[in-house]
Order: structure tokens, then sequence, then C-alpha cells
């Protein structure tokens, strides 16, 4: 029988081949859909599918989805490119200036793995700990600033260029008292104005290590705002370099979902909700909204909780309304943009 794609369920078996406007074969007969499946369906603009008949007294339990594995050797890049970047600030507080050949290195084999990437979310919560909260930023900075890059449909040359400077993007916060960096609370009006001078130092370090280069423009313009709001000239919209606005995008980002000494994590649910609220003057709207475009199907198949204490598996996502997609509780089907009142908790990673 033919559906349409909102009627897709977890379990149904697709008995025609699927292609998108292009004439690609998205998913073929014989498939067992599962959430990534019906995720496909959706970023393709799939309408609708041709699936065997099913008998809905006997569908199976939603399951959540399966756990993440990080492809092989990712962690261990992970781990010395942060260990790169703590040599990096090593060198700065000495030098002045760090040696570009080391960043490459510490950069260049993580970027590698990169392109195995499928669940980017899970990614970066599998990688993200308490520990060397700065280092830790760095390095997720120039993986997202990468991903974003090519999700903008740029090239493999110019996303690795993002993600590298994305990578460099706080190194002028070596030169920034750690008394003030690791504050267990709020910082006053002249600590943040030290703070502030990280976008300063940080393109004069990169100039004095590897010349006039993009990567030093973007570490001078990472906290510049679309609504001229942000530091440390008030620089606003198009003046700024696109890797900037797009490392902006990331840095917010990053440093939302991590646990700080003075900021517990928050659900992720919320931190693109505030991303949203965001690109309506702060951040640039195509950047954010195309990330978060993307890191919304990455929630398919996972399990949340409703504010009313309801548990369920996100099933497949609203295009038109981000935060309220469909879900399937027990043998019935939610959906969450035709009721207002009921709201996301928690989603299980």
């Amino acid at each position: 029988m033919k559906i349409h794609v909102a009627d897709v369920m977890n379990g149904d078996l697709l008995i025609k081949d699927v292609f998108n406007s292009n004439g690609l074969l998205v998913i073929s007969s014989g498939t067992v859909l599962q959430p990534s499946d019906i995720s496909k369906l959706q970023m393709h603009s799939i309408e609708d599918v041709s699936i065997s008949p099913r008998e809905i007294l006997h569908r199976p339990e939603p399951q959540q989805s399966e756990s993440y594995v990080p492809a092989p050797g990712l962690k261990k890049e992970y781990e010395s490119a942060l260990r790169g970047v703590e040599s990096l600030f090593t060198q700065v507080l000495k030098e002045g200036r760090f040696d570009t050949a080391q960043a490459d290195e510490a950069f260049t084999p993580l970027a590698d793995h990169f392109r195995q990437e499928k669940d980017v979310v899970t990614l970066l919560l599998t990688l993200n700990n308490k520990d060397d909260y700065t280092y830790q930023h760095s390095v997720q900075v120039g993986m997202i600033s990468y991903y974003l890059a090519k999700w903008l449909q740029l090239s493999e040359e110019d996303a690795l260029l993002a993600g590298k400077a994305g990578y460099l993007h706080d190194i002028g916060k070596a030169l920034i008292d750690l008394a003030i960096l690791k504050k267990p609370g709020k910082l006053t009006p002249e600590e943040y104005e030290e703070v502030k001078l990280h976008t300063v130092y940080g393109h004069d370090i990169i100039r004095n290590s590897m010349g006039d280069s993009i990567f030093a423009t973007v570490a001078m313009e990472h906290h510049e705002r679309m609504d001229g709001k942000g530091y440390p000239y008030g620089k606003t919209g198009e003046s700024l370099h696109l890797y900037s606005r797009i490392v902006a995008v990331a840095d917010v980002y990053s440093a939302m979902i991590s646990s700080r000494v003075y900021q517990a994590k928050r659900d992720l649910l919320t931190v693109l909700k505030e991303l949203h609220r965001c690109s309506f003057g702060e951040l640039d709207p195509l950047i954010t909204h195309t990330f978060i475009q993307h890191m919304i199907p990455n929630f398919i198949g996972k399990k949340v909780q409703l504010k009313s204490g309801e548990t369920g598996i996100i099933i497949m996502n609203n295009p038109n309304d981000y935060f309220h997609p469909l879900l399937q509780i027990g043998t019935e089907f939610i959906d969450l943009s035709k009721q207002p009142e009921s709201e996301i908790e928690t989603i299980y990673f």
C-alpha cells in the first residue's frame, strides 16, 4: 500500500524502490525501515512510499537506536588532538607563538576521521567530559566547524580550513590567567574584559606563528555578532568572514553542551532551542538553521521523556517545527506539533 511519508513507522517493509527528485536511489525495495531510514526519506523530501500491508495489532514495541560506537581510531586521534592543543597553549605561554607544523600534526589526523562519522550528536556527547574544558572546547569547535561547512555545501578544502580555524579559534586564551578561565562562578566586569581580550591575543599569536591568515581573522571575529553586539570591535553581518560566522555557531553550541565547573550540561533540545533563538539577531540565521536541520535527524530513534512523565521514541521530525517531532508511545503515535502543551523534557543518548 502507498502511504504518505509522515505515516511511515519503524518496522514497515518497503516493497518499491524509492528515488529522489534527481533520480538517485534512496532506499531499496525489501528494506525493513528503521528510524535512520525514515530520517533519510525526510531529508530527501520524499512524499510517499509503498509498503507491505501491516497488522497494527502485531506491530513491535518501539526500539531505541543501537548503542553508538565511534569509528575505529577516532577516540585516539581525539585525545591526541587534545594533547596537541595543550602543547600549543604551552608554547604560546613560553614564546608568544606556536609551531605551525605541530598544529597540523594534531588536527589533520582527527580531520581524516570526520568523514566516517554519521551521528554527530552522539559523537560529541561520547567524547565530552568535565576535564580540560578549554582544550576540549577547541577540538570540538574544530570538529563542528568542519561538519557545518560541509552541510553548507562548501568544498572539502574549505571545510578543512573552517575546521582548523575552529581548532585554533581560542588560542588567545593561552595568555589569560588560568584563575579567571577556571573560576567557579560569575566573572567580575574586570575579569570579563580580560577574557574578551583573548580574541585580540589570538589574532596576534596566529599572525606571529603563521603570518596574516584567515585563521587570525577567525580568532579575532568569532565573538562578533550579526547585530553588532559582539566583541572586540562590534562588527556586523556580512562584514564578518564566512568562517568566522561558522565558528561562532560551533563555539556557542560547544560551550552550551559542555560541563564546566560552574555550568551543568543542558539538555540538547534546550540547547538547540537557544541556538534557534540566537539566529534572530546574534548568529547567522542560514548557518544556524542549517546546523539545527542537520542535528535534529540524529534524534530519530532516541528515547525521550515528556514533561508529563511519559516516555517514547522519536520516529520522525517535523520540518516546520524542529522541536515537536512525531513520537511513538507504546502502540500509539503522537504528533507533538498538534499538541503544543506536550513538551519533551529529556532526550536520552
